[in-house]
């Protein structure tokens, strides 16, 4: 019964449209979105673009939505806009399910042959033996995170096994650490206009599963290469939240979640501020935290949180 009111609950949402702002308009589609009213969540996409459209994630989601909305030229014309903002991620586009059904249509050979083009201007001066070195640590730092969730998800895994597993991630994290360093210390925090977009998040993905000294040590260099467009503010934002929690402090964006010891129960750790996180999530193109703390089973309330807060803090020194 509760699930069913929920679901109502962000119809209804998803069928008032009224003035908002950008931000608004981008988090109301994003859960319409989720919740499959995908002619709710185009509509709302449709506002939020006319009031800007420079976001190249926002338009690439919105062509999502317009596609399994039927509303094809409207997607096609969001992609396009994409692409012109720096939308790079193309071979994710090329099999992305949303827009499976813009494949048969002229317009899609069209802008495969405009991202052909466009890809093959951006890699004309890419740093190749780096981006090749890079992308393989993407692929030892992630594979083995796959292993490892899935041994650690599966009820039949026995500690042995998943300590085992631990311990071939850690080391591959120590490996990659001293490549990664090397070329921090050596080239600075290379852009993806560089070694593209993968490549460059490598970077962050070995940063952020480094120790504390290490975070502490690179974070100023990624913060500046954020405000030089060389590293995505999504991902600082992670790393931000990380090195505060470990020095101490409070998280910035909501990212970081920990589990209660007693209860089990997963809860968002030391926060920041709460009734405007949002705010600051949208400004580093991160969704609603209501939305992300789904994925633990979570329900966000902020005056809830307001209140645990205190008890949440003590179990954190803990």
């Amino acid at each position: 019964m509760k699930k069913l009111s929920l679901f109502i609950l962000i119809v209804i949402n998803c069928t008032t449209l009224q003035a908002q702002s950008y931000v608004q308009y981008i988090q109301k589609a994003d859960s319409c979105y989720k919740a499959k009213s995908n002619k709710a969540s185009t509509e709302y996409y449709e506002m939020a673009f006319k009031k800007e459209h420079k976001n190249p994630t926002h338009l690439y989601n919105g062509a999502c939505a317009a596609t399994l909305a039927n509303e094809t030229k409207k997607a096609f014309n969001w992609l396009n806009l994409a692409i012109d903002n720096g939308y790079e991620n193309f071979s994710h586009l090329k099999k992305d399910n949303d827009l499976s059904q813009l494949h048969p249509q002229k317009e899609w050979q069209r802008l495969i042959l405009k991202i052909q083009k466009k890809q093959d201007i951006l890699e004309a001066n890419y740093d190749k033996p780096l981006q090749k070195e890079l992308l393989s640590i993407y692929e030892d730092d992630q594979g083995i995170r796959k292993v490892f969730m899935e041994v650690y998800k599966n009820p039949k895994s026995s500690k042995n096994k998943i300590d085992s597993i631990g311990k071939i991630m850690n080391r591959k994290d120590s490996l990659n650490l001293i490549k990664v360093s090397k070329i921090l210390d050596e080239k600075g925090w290379v852009g993806k206009n560089s070694i593209g977009s993968q490549a460059n998040q490598t970077l962050f993905l070995v940063i952020q599963h480094s120790d504390l000294k290490t975070q502490q040590k690179y974070l100023p260099m990624m913060r500046k290469a954020v405000k030089e467009g060389n590293a995505n503010a999504s991902s600082i934002a992670l790393l931000e939240d990380r090195v505060a929690l470990r020095e101490g402090r409070k998280q910035i964006y909501g990212s970081q979640i920990a589990k209660n010891p007693t209860t089990k129960k997963e809860y968002v750790s030391p926060l920041e501020d709460p009734d405007n996180v949002d705010k600051r999530r949208a400004e580093v193109g991160l969704g609603s935290l209501a939305d992300y703390v789904k994925n633990w089973g979570i329900t966000w309330d902020a005056e809830a949180y307001k209140k645990e807060l205190p008890e949440l803090e003590k179990l954190e020194k803990k």
